[in-house]
């Protein structure tokens, strides 16, 4: 009897110390028994809103993964998740005041960012490219040379296209754009040759145009691939941990590439968008290597 109620007085304290060990978000979460995802109701494919005010979307989806890490890390039963929307200059100081638990959109991880907040393994990577009219076989930024080519008055994107023309003396007629909208119209009717934007907005703008299968998306970039990450809070290892082997298991598993033939490669809804985005080398190569750099260099080795 005495070493039966040794035994259990000493899995009560093991058990007492293993809940007294949580710290930061994984405490909140199993005091709280919720998590709240951050979401950006209009970032498709990524994240937003559906017809029914569902969220869904690509980084949801891998969102949804680091919840079930998190159910199974606590060792809960049930777990509560909540969302709650979020912009592009809120959704940092949401974070680091405690209102959400995770941003999954299409947040850029750079330097800048990681001084305030942290991120998990990238999960996208979108470069500067440039989009043509595939019966005008434009295929090389070097094919551009001497030809009118569009970009948003203003974007980085129009300093790296007339930086690389200039470095190129490829003698570019650079055309400034006042919005998206006005840049794909020139490029539509032959007034560009080409559009210079990121990759991923290219791909939306083409699947949202009158013939999606009249244009292509350049292979060669203008730029390395910034990575995108789901936020969350910076100095919070523990729950960094968990969401990091959460994501990098499912790189190393089949289903990344069903989830990602599901919102770049196939019909998202509502509407029944197709962005036609095979998924780049450089991804690739960055779900074999997963990693959190906010450097572009290092996805590119």
């Amino acid at each position: 009897m005495r070493l039966s109620l040794t035994m259990l007085a000493a899995a009560v304290i093991a058990t007492s110390a293993s809940a007294a060990e949580l710290t930061g978000t994984l405490h909140k979460i199993k005091e709280t028994n919720r998590i709240v995802l951050g979401i950006q109701e209009a970032s498709v494919p990524f994240s937003y809103l559906d017809g029914d005010q569902k969220v869904i979307g690509y980084a949801v989806d891998i969102c949804m993964k680091i919840v079930d890490a998190v159910k199974q890390e606590l060792k809960l039963s049930s777990l509560t998740v909540e969302t709650s929307p979020v912009t592009s200059s809120n959704r940092i100081p949401l974070m680091m005041n405690g209102t959400v638990d995770l941003v999954c959109s299409s947040t850029t991880s750079n330097a800048e960012r990681q001084r305030q907040v942290a991120f998990t393994n990238s999960h996208f990577l979108s470069a500067t490219r440039f989009a043509a009219r595939k019966a005008d076989n434009i295929a090389t930024i070097d094919a551009l040379k001497g030809k009118p080519v569009v970009a948003i008055s203003g974007s980085t994107n129009m300093v790296q296209l007339t930086q690389t023309s200039t470095a190129r003396n490829l003698g570019v007629a650079v055309l400034a754009a006042k919005d998206q909208a006005e840049a794909f119209l020139m490029l539509e009717t032959g007034r560009a040759a080409a559009y210079v934007l990121d990759d991923m907005q290219l791909a939306v703008a083409i699947a949202r145009s009158k013939d999606p299968s009249a244009y292509i998306i350049s292979d060669e970039a203008f730029s390395k691939a910034e990575s995108y990450g789901i936020m969350l809070r910076k100095d919070d290892a523990p729950f960094k941990a968990v969401a990091d082997r959460a994501i990098a298991n499912l790189y190393r598993s089949p289903e990344i590439e069903v989830i990602y033939k599901k919102w770049f490669e196939s019909p998202v809804p509502p509407s029944g968008l197709n962005f036609r985005n095979p998924m780049p080398a450089v991804l690739r190569n960055a779900f074999a290597n997963p990693s959190d750099s906010p450097d572009p260099a290092s996805y590119e080795r």
